[in-house]
């Protein structure tokens, strides 16, 4: 589920295949947005509010008019299921993690893809853009939390201490915390400060 920016709808995604948009205060189903072939693993609202993403089993991502309900965009390219989807802060970009093993980054106007990343040694399972937008975390079956450069897609920290799939990740408002869900029955958090360039390949400790 997620929540509008201004706090009045709330989105949910179902393994019935369809997005519902609801009245956050009176809890009336507002749309049903119809449109996947298969079960929805996640969605996001644009920070503007006027989009939302969706992540499915069809391999796709859809981007929706939320006022309306129009099918804007649909957004192709995976060979297995996506997981997660996330707006950077500023709007123009979509990530979207997936069981294909890849983060993939696009222009959340138009749809054309522009980044790649590889890295996640399993299914990529959760996607977020810190609130500076420089920076973005995935997670997933392999035990791992990646960040990655945002801009150009360069690896930049391997965070290891879970011990089994990690399922979700979240920056704090301040971008200088990582929580991190797992399998493993714990959440931790991470100290997320970017470190100096030179030593971008060292690990972090939770």
């Amino acid at each position: 589920m997620a929540f509008s920016p201004d706090g009045r709808r709330l989105a949910s995604a179902g393994h019935d295949k369809t997005v519902k948009l609801w009245d956050a205060t009176t809890g009336q189903e507002k749309l049903t947005l119809k449109g996947h072939t298969g079960r929805i693993h996640s969605v996001a609202f644009s920070p503007d509010g006027k989009r939302l993403a969706s992540a499915s089993g069809d391999h796709t991502v859809k981007v929706w008019d939320a006022v309306t309900g129009h099918d804007a965009l649909t957004l192709k390219g995976r060979t297995d299921e996506v997981s997660s989807v996330a707006f950077s802060p500023d709007g123009k970009r979509l990530a979207s993690a997936s069981w294909d093993h890849t983060v993939k980054v696009w222009d959340a106007n138009t749809g054309q893809e522009r980044q790649t990343l590889k890295g996640q040694a399993g299914p990529a399972f959760s996607v977020a853009f810190s609130p500076d937008g420089r920076r973005l975390a995935s997670a997933g079956y392999d035990k791992s939390v990646k960040l990655w450069d945002a801009t150009t897609g360069q690896e930049t920290l391997t965070l290891k201490g879970h011990e089994s799939t990690v399922t979700s990740v979240a920056f704090s408002p301040d971008g200088e915390r990582l929580a991190s869900a797992s399998y493993d029955c714990t959440l931790k958090v991470w100290d997320a400060t970017p470190l100096p360039a030179a030593d971008h390949s060292a690990p972090s400790t939770p």
